[in-house]
């Protein structure tokens, strides 16, 4: 561990970060002075959190494998503005099936969920209104999921929104042309760092909780890496400028967001302050117990249910495809973890605001008492290497109390950086993966890697109780 010159859970110094990392991958310097940067004016609850795997990506306004949380205000540029992207495992009940097999499985995914997405519409406009308000239950009542899934999801894939006045107000606060836009490219996947990939449970360190969590050795799991679809991309961006900020979407604000705030103030005063906030260049940090906090965190929560529908729909399709052409009977959900994400939490007895980028929320068990698996063994969440490397199913510790009970979404970046410096090379078991692509390119087999990296970024959080290994995630072929 780094820097850490008090207990996290007091009240902090911008200049104060708990750094988590290892003598082999020490925290990235610019990272960590972005992230100085941009919480020096915070109003901190904690010291801020630099997990390990700690990168910055050029888009972005904040690195990715922090957590911030603040008392009184809501800061959307502490993370990503597409809130709810996120990783899923599933256990599959078959053996490793043949190359050919896994290649009709993925004919099939492209023809489902191909890319680039059509404009085809998914979803009625009602449809949306339901997802931005239930959640993950949508996904229940449309797809016929299972509902036990909802177990193993964050909130139950849910954010109760009664509180913000329910359906009938998200049906207020939602921009037609948002509505519109959200109804298609529903559920779908796509390239670049998003994936789908088949593994075989390789190795079992936990045989309690794994057996609790559906896991067993030799077991076949599926694993993907989906975002939170277009209602979460639309309504990052509806509030304030971000650095990603393609010009298709700037000519649509231009449009949408005078019309959603100052042509709905409803006084001189509120248009005034909403100017100040929404139109002057940036995204300034935003009150929460004030009306315009309000607003903002309702757009954050109908943003995560989406998302939750969203992904547990698109789990759906795809065990539908696995039932198809592998055989696949019972695709049952072990975990799916969001690590962009802005929660109100309990912090040292008093609210917070915790702002998770590319970080995955890990609550000990003794934050979840009432869970009957996550109450028992901590709450379930994934650290993925890449489609060369392991990846690990892993429960929290109760030292997560120390990382603001967030651990790494991943492990990529070590990996990589593992790689240049000559701290890993390629598997010693000559093991490969093979990889698809969404062209009709004939699949590739890639030799895989040793597992240093990811294995640093794992011993880090677990040296620390932020997380405990369960099953080791040996891949075989990916889509991306």
């Amino acid at each position: 561990m780094g820097v850490i010159a008090m207990s996290p859970l007091e009240p902090a110094e911008a200049s104060v970060v708990t750094v988590l990392d290892s003598a082999d991958a020490p925290a990235d310097p610019v990272s960590l002075a972005v992230l100085r940067e941009g919480v020096a004016d915070a109003d901190l609850a904690a010291a801020p959190v630099a997990l390990p795997d700690l990168h910055l990506k050029g888009d972005k306004e904040m690195p990715s494998s922090i957590a911030v949380a603040t008392r009184e205000t809501i800061r959307p540029t502490l993370t990503c503005p597409t809130l709810n992207c996120g990783m899923t495992l599933v256990a599959l009940d078959l053996e490793r099936p043949s190359d050919a097999a896994v290649g009709r499985f993925y004919d099939r995914v492209r023809e489902r969920m191909p890319f680039p997405p059509t404009w085809r519409r998914d979803l009625g406009s009602d449809d949306v209104v339901q997802c931005a308000t239930e959640g993950a239950e949508f996904a229940v009542d449309r797809f016929g999921v299972d509902p036990a899934s909802l177990e193993r999801m964050e909130e139950r894939g849910r954010i109760d929104t009664a509180r913000f006045g329910g359906a009938e107000r998200i049906r207020r606060e939602l921009p037609w042309l948002v509505r519109q836009l959200s109804r298609v490219r529903f559920a779908t996947i796509g390239p670049s760092n998003h994936f789908i990939e088949l593994q075989q449970v390789d190795e079992v360190m936990d045989p309690e909780a794994a057996s609790a969590l559906g896991v067993e050795l030799g077991q076949t799991t599926l694993q993907f890496h989906g975002g939170g679809g277009a209602l979460t991309s639309e309504l990052g961006v509806l509030f304030g400028r971000r650095r990603r900020y393609p010009r298709s979407l700037r000519m649509q604000m231009a449009v949408q967001k005078p019309l959603y705030h100052l042509a709905r103030a409803r006084s001189f005063e509120e248009l005034r302050r909403r100017r100040a906030l929404y139109f002057t260049g940036g995204f300034p940090p935003v009150e929460r117990d004030g009306p315009e906090g309000e607003r903002l965190m309702l757009a954050n929560v109908m943003a995560m249910n989406y998302g939750f529908a969203f992904r547990l729909s698109a789990l759906a399709i795809l065990a539908g495809i696995l039932r198809d052409t592998l055989g696949a009977g019972e695709s049952r959900l072990v975990v799916d973890s969001p690590h962009n994400s802005i929660y109100e939490e309990e912090l040292d007895g008093r609210r917070a605001i915790v702002h998770r980028h590319n970080s995955a929320r890990a609550y000990p068990a003794s934050r979840m008492p009432e869970h009957p698996v996550f109450g028992r063994f901590g709450q379930a969440l994934l650290l993925p290497g890449t489609s060369r490397t392991s990846s690990y199913l892993c429960v929290a510790g109760e030292g997560a109390r120390a990382s603001l009970y967030s651990a790494s979404h991943g492990a990529g970046s070590t990996i990589d950086r593992f790689a240049v410096d000559s701290l890993s090379g390629l598997d010693p078991e000559g093991r490969r993966t093979l990889r698809f692509r969404y062209s009709a390119d004939a699949p590739v087999e890639v030799r895989q890697l040793d597992d240093r990296g990811v294995d640093d970024t794992l011993d880090v959080l677990a040296r620390h109780d932020v997380v405990r290994p369960v099953a080791r995630l040996r891949p075989f072929a990916v889509l991306n």
